[in-house]
């Protein structure tokens, strides 16, 4: 207990003499390492001046819970246990650091899972202890954004964007779990535009998916099948809202389990479940097609219209669903500007745009106790404290 005091106290003073006036200095904070662990990915990365990525290792447990059809929580937080360590060495083993090289910890507390997060800021808040580092904690959906700050890297051959956004940008963040339009007007000054209103885009596609008798994860699936369908076989509706960049998929989703319901012969009481049994290979390749057409361009007809009224000076997609060639293709062919996109590896979970984030964060705010840091499952990033 004494013990534990004496490294409190030591680390508290660290924090406390750091201060350059009113201002963390953040000319300490070189090289961050990131921890994320909000769903069913841990990752670790190291990343450098907030642009260059020097390590990025992702476990996955898509196979694990690809048996129940989606992520299983328990299940989810168990795995984060047995692998957390490990992957927090082989990123700081690829990255050629050091603990002695490592200014800062990153981390998600926001929002996801709460054993996922707990999985995750329990290991960073030991090692902040144990090796005095400052704590930063990052919210994972904002962090998707910042995958496309990062431009430089040491080992891998990604294809990265050659320059960082400019600001205003306009984000279009879409994943399993969120679809909102953001306006950065810079780093942790934004403004929540639209967002879904009920299921968000990646969500959707997982069900459909479900539906028509694909595996999951849904989006890569769905996308895959498209190649081979009719996008205009089905006719599918879009959601009319009073919000003008709000998005809705509830609709739609039901709007396609009616449609196969309809194709197969059953009426509205025969179980879903039992609909792929009914569902031919080429009926699967024209619902995804005509789904994935009808879904993306609900996102991109609002994308158009926020460009349009707030004409921002860059533009970015991020979160899982920004991985989707036909969103890119449907945003370069209506946008009058380059586009930018993040790699692929890098718009699924990652710790790499934790730690990105955790660069711009460091210079704006104060690093937290790790004595005292919570996750919070549920949150938006409007609700953090530096974008206030």
């Amino acid at each position: 207990m004494y013990k534990h005091s004496l490294i409190e106290a030591s680390f508290l003073h660290r924090i406390t003499t750091a201060r350059r006036g009113q201002q963390w200095c953040i000319l300490d904070i070189v090289k961050i390492l990131g921890i994320e662990s909000s769903c069913d990915e841990t990752a670790a990365a190291v990343i450098e001046d907030g642009r260059r990525l020097l390590s990025n290792v992702i476990n996955t447990q898509i196979d694990i819970h690809a048996v129940y059809g989606g992520v299983v929580p328990e299940v989810a937080a168990r795995s984060h246990i047995e692998v957390i360590n490990p992957v927090i060495q082989q990123a700081l083993a690829e990255a050629d650091c050091t603990w002695d090289d490592i200014d800062a910890i990153a981390v998600t507390y926001a929002p996801g899972l709460i054993g996922s997060l707990l999985a995750g800021t329990l290991a960073a808040r030991t090692l902040a202890v144990i090796h005095e580092k400052p704590l930063y904690p990052i919210h994972h959906v904002e962090a998707h954004v910042y995958a496309n700050f990062i431009v430089e890297q040491k080992h891998t051959t990604l294809p990265l964007p050659a320059t960082q956004p400019g600001f205003p940008m306009l984000a279009l963040i879409v994943s399993g779990g969120h679809s909102q339009l953001v306006l950065f007007r810079d780093h942790g000054a934004y403004e929540l535009l639209g967002q879904t209103q009920d299921d968000a885009v990646g969500e959707a596609f997982d069900k459909v998916a479900k539906i028509i008798g694909l595996p999951y994860p849904g989006g890569p699936s769905i996308a895959k099948a498209a190649l081979e369908g009719d996008p205009r076989r089905f006719s599918l509706p879009k959601a009319k809202l009073a919000g003008k960049y709000d998005f809705s998929f509830s609709g739609l989703k039901t709007a396609v389990l009616r449609a196969v319901q309809k194709e197969v012969g059953v009426d509205f009481t025969y179980p879903s479940h039992e609909l792929p049994a009914l569902v031919t290979a080429a009926m699967q390749n024209d619902f995804a097609a005509s789904f994935q057409r009808t879904a993306i361009e609900t996102l991109v007809d609002k994308a158009e219209r926020a460009f349009n009224d707030y004409a921002p000076k860059s533009v970015v997609i991020a979160g899982g669903v920004a991985a989707n060639q036909e969103l890119r293709r449907q945003l370069s062919e209506r946008l009058p500007l380059e586009i930018s996109y993040a790699p692929m590896q890098l718009c699924t979970d990652n710790a790499a745009m934790i730690a990105t984030l955790a660069y711009f964060y460091a210079q704006k705010n104060e690093p937290t106790d790790p004595y005292t840091l919570e996750v919070i499952p549920s949150i938006s990033m409007t609700q953090t404290a530096w974008a206030k």
